[in-house]
């Protein structure tokens, strides 16, 4: 079996990647959660991962620290990671590359935070230029492939690495084209993506920075999360 550690689920995107994709392909594993914790977790987190962040999976004595890694390294050993057909394949490994190594500024103005509803200040150039190329994308996916997801019938991992945007989406009230914003519906309205909500809700603890993060860039209007413990 293998073990995925994670942290938070209101605060980690990256952890929520590989988790809803092992979640939907029904892989057998333990998750171990990690919470953030004032100041630095690095310390706490290079217990199991090299470089003191989640997501990190175990697999007996193979750890595997970064999540692209982490979904090739199950593509090895697993179907239904990538699409079947080397067209699609080949397109959702790109769309998931530039996932994982680019839309700086949605990461920044959105950062990750399940549980709230904020109002951005302010879109700004360089937010409204990531969420077109976001839009493009969807688009483009779900136009070749024939949808529901984007790159065809099945979820697979290029729907798992923008998992966490459907999230910013919902906590921002980003606005998006009709086509683009019924995916994102749709993968919201997952088992898994409704089951790291509700256990996100759940979460009784705060990390100040990833809080205060939300305030630099917007007000929030609503918190749903669980009251913080005693």
């Amino acid at each position: 079996m293998y073990t995925l550690h994670i942290a938070n689920k209101n605060y980690s995107s990256w952890s929520l990647r590989p988790w809803v994709l092992m979640n939907l392909l029904s892989l057998d594993f333990s998750e171990q959660v990690h919470r953030f914790e004032p100041g630095s977790s690095w310390a706490r987190f290079r217990r199991f991962s090299p470089t003191g962040k989640v997501p990190t999976l175990q697999d007996r004595a193979t750890v595997v620290w970064d999540s692209l890694a982490i979904i090739e390294y199950l593509a090895e050993r697993h179907s239904g990671v990538w699409p079947g057909e080397a067209q699609a394949r080949a397109w959702a490994r790109c769309a998931t590359a530039e996932m994982h190594a680019s839309f700086a500024a949605l990461r920044t103005q959105c950062s990750f935070n399940v549980g709230l509803r904020v109002r951005l200040h302010d879109i700004g150039t360089a937010l409204q230029n990531d969420l077109d190329r976001m839009e493009e994308l969807w688009s483009e996916g779900l136009r070749l492939f024939g949808g529901p997801y984007l790159a065809g019938p099945a979820f697979t991992a290029v729907d798992a690495f923008f998992a966490p945007i459907h999230f910013r989406v919902q906590t921002y009230g980003l606005k998006l084209a009709a086509e683009t914003q019924a995916y994102s519906e749709r993968v919201l309205a997952l088992p898994a993506m409704k089951a790291w909500e509700a256990a996100a809700l759940a979460e009784d603890f705060r990390d100040a920075s990833h809080d205060e993060a939300v305030l630099s860039f917007g007000t929030i209007r609503e918190d749903l999360r669980a009251p913080v413990a005693g």
